[in-house]
C-alpha cells in the first residue's frame, strides 16, 4: 500500500473516504472533527446528541456528506476516555478505520493523525502509530489461497496534517511506521506458513535474499557440519531426528564497525515441534509451526534495522531446526554437550527450545556484545503464569538492559513483565549424570527454563523473553483484542526490538 502525507484540512481532502476521531464524552467536537462537523452543518453533533455516537473505544460511525465536503464518506472512530489514551489507542483506532475502509470497498482513504492534537503525543510518534495500526490492521495471510478475498485492500493511504510546518515530522513517523509494520507482517507470514513451506532451509534462503538487498547486511549460514566443528552438540542433538537439514543463521548489520555498540538478538527457530520422542498431544499440534516465532521476530527486526539504517552493530542469530521423533532422534536420558562444554541430560525432548538456544547464547559471546536478548516460544508455564495474549515474560541480568526493554515495551505496545531469576531455580536442574538437566520438574517451570539459559549466557548483559503466549493469536475480535491483531501469527517482538534499537542508537 502506498503511504502519502498531505498538508491541509481533512474537510477539504478529496478522497473516497476520510477518517476523523472522537473522544468519549465529547459533546462538541473541535479540531479536525469539529471542522468536518461544521462543514456538514452539525451532522456529527446531532449523532452525539441522539446517542448514536459516543466516542467509545472500538466504535465507528459512517456519514455521507452528499457534497458538503469533497470526500464521499466520513468515518468517525472512537478513541475512548482521553485520560486512558495511549499510543496503543492510536494503533487500535487506525486499524479499526482501515478495516472499515476496506469493508466499504475504498481503494484509497485519508486520515488525520490520531493523537497528535488533543491526544498529546509528538507528531512523529502519532504518525508512526497510525501507519503501524493501518498496515497491521489490514494484514491477511493469503499466500496459499487460490481465491482472492471478497474485498481488496485499499491501494493508497494518506495522512492529512493541517499544520504544514509539521509535515516533515509526519513523513518521518510514517516512514518508520511503514518499515516496522511491514517487518512485522513478514514475521507474521513466517509464523503462518505451514512447516513444509518454512523449513530451516527456507528461513536461511530468505535471510540470504534479504541480505542481498542491503549493503549494510551480511549473512552466513552454518550447516550441520559447521555446527559440529564448533561443538554445538545441544543444537545438533535436537536436529538429529529430522530429515530436514538444520541451519544456524547469522545476520549482521554494520559488521566490522568497531566504533559501534553491538547488540545480539537470538531467536528460537523450531520450524515444527512435535515434541520429539516426548510426543505432544495431537490437538492443535499444527500450531507448532509457530514455534519459530522468536526467529521470525529476529529476521523481521534485522530487515527493519537495515531499512532504518541504525548506527549500531546488530547481530541476529537464528538456530533453525525441526524437532521430530525418528530412529535417529535424541531420547530422554541422553546426555549432550553444548558449545561451552557443559553437559546436559535430556529429561524431556519437548524441552528442545532451550537446547538450541544454549548453543546460540554461547556463540553470541564471540561478538563481545553490550547486550544479548533472546526471544523464544519457550514454555507453556509462562502462558499459565501471564495468560495468552497478555504479556511476555522478561528475565534479565542487568537493570539497565531491563529498563531499556521496559521503555521500548511502553512505546511499542508489546508488553513484557519482569520475572525473577532466583538461584533456587537452579537446584531443580540438577542431574545425576550431567552438569544439568534440561527440565526442572512440575513447579516453577518458567523460572527453571530461564535459569537453564543463564548457564550459557556468560560474559555479557542478557535478557530472555518468553513469548509463548504472544506469538499466535487465537481470540476472536472484541474490544479487548487490539484491532491490529487477527487470528494467527502476531509477529510479536519486531516492534519491541525495533523500538529498543532505535532508542539505543539515539
Amino acid at each position: 500500500m502506498e503511504i502519502r502525507v498531505l498538508a491541509g484540512g481533512v474537510q477539504s481532502t478529496e478522497d473516497e473516504l476520510v477518517v476523523i476521531n472522537l473522544f468519549e464524552g465529547v459533546e462538541k467536537p473541535e479540531g479536525a472533527t469539529g471542522a468536518v462537523d461544521q462543514a456538514m452543518s452539525g451532522a456529527i453533533r446531532e449523532l452525539i446528541a441522539d446517542g448514536d455516537l459516543t466516542g467509545k473505544r472500538g466504535e465507528t460511525a459512517v456519514l455521507y456528506p452528499r457534497g458538503a465536503i469533497p470526500a464521499s464518506r466520513v468515518v468517525v472512530v472512537g478513541l475512548g476516555q482521553q485520560e486512558e489514551f495511549t499510543l496503543e489507542s492510536v494503533r487500535h483506532a487506525a486499524a479499526l478505520a482501515a478495516r472499515k475502509a476496506r469493508d466499504l470497498g475504498a481503494k484509497s482513504f485519508s486520515s488525520i493523525v490520531h493523537g497528535a492534537g488533543a491526544g498529546g503525543f509528538e507528531v512523529a510518534q502519532a504518525a508512526q502509530a497510525v501507519v503501524e495500526g493501518t498496515i497491521l490492521g489490514l494484514y491477511r495471510y493469503q499466500e496459499l489461497k487460490n481465491e482472492p478475498p471478497d474485498r481488496a485492500d485499499p491501494e493508497q493511504f494518506t495522512l492529512v496534517q493541517f499544520d504544514e510546518s509539521k509535515v516533515p515530522d509526519v513523513e518521518k513517523g510514517a516512514e518508520v511506521g511503514q518499515i516496522i509494520a511491514e517487518a512485522t507482517c513478514l514475521a507474521r507470514d513466517l509464523i503462518n506458513r505451514p512447516a513444509n513451506y518454512a523449513t530451516p532451509s527456507d528461513l536461511a534462503e530468505l535471510a540470504l535474499e534479504i541480505t542481498g538487498d542491503f549493503d549494510s547486511l551480511r549473512c552466513q549460514v552454518l550447516d550441520e557440519e559447521d555446527a559440529a566443528e564448533l561443538g554445538m552438540g545441544s543444537f545438533l542433538g535436537v536436529a538429529q531426528g529430522s530429515e530436514e537439514p538444520a541451519a544456524f543463521i547469522i545476520m549482521e548489520h554494520n559488521a566490522g564497525q568497531d566504533d559501534l555498540d553491538t547488540v545480539v538478538l537470538v531467536g528460537k527457530g523450531i520450524t515444527f515441534d512435535s515434541g520429539g520422542i516426548s510426543l505432544k498431544p495431537s490437538e492443535k499440534m499444527d500450531r507448532m509451526r509457530g514455534d519459530m516465532g522468536g526467529a521470525a521476530a529476529v529476521l523481521g527486526t534485522m530487515l527493519a534495522v537495515a531499512q532504518l539504517e541504525l548506527p549500531l552493530h546488530v547481530v541476529g542469530l537464528m538456530p533453525a531446526t525441526e524437532n521430530l521423533p525418528s530412529g535417529h532422534a535424541y531420547k530422554p536420558g541422553d546426555v549432550i554437550t553444548a558449545m561451552n562444554g557443559k553437559t546436559i541430560e535430556v529429561i524431556n525432548t519437548d524441552a528442545e527450545g532451550r537446547l538450541i538456544l544454549a548453543d546460540a547464547l554461547a556463540y553470541a559471546a564471540r561478538f563481545e556484545p553490550e547486550a544479548v536478548i533472546d526471544l523464544a516460544t519457550l514454555t507453556g508455564a509462562c502462558v499459565v503464569a501471564l495468560g495468552r495474549g497478555v504479556a511476555a515474560g522478561a528475565f534479565c541480568t542487568e537493570e539497565d538492559l531491563l529498563a531499556r526493554l521496559q521503555a521500548a515495551s511502553q512505546s511499542s505496545g508489546e508488553r513484557i513483565w519482569h520475572m525473577p531469576l532466583y538461584d533456587e531455580y537452579k537446584a531443580s536442574l540438577e542431574s545425576m549424570t550431567a552438569d544439568l538437566s534440561n527440565t526442572g520438574g512440575r513447579f516453577g517451570g518458567v523460572g527453571a527454563s530461564a535459569m537453564f539459559l543463564k548457564q550459557f549466557a556468560e560474559g555479557y548483559p542478557w535478557a530472555h523473553l518468553d513469548i509463548a503466549g504472544m506469538t499466535f493469536e487465537e481470540r476472536s475480535s472484541s474490544p479487548k483484542v487490539p484491532a491490529y491483531l487477527q487470528k494467527g501469527g502476531t509477529g510479536f517482538g519486531v516492534r519491541l526490538l525495533a523500538q529498543l534499537l532505535q532508542d539505543w542508537s539515539s
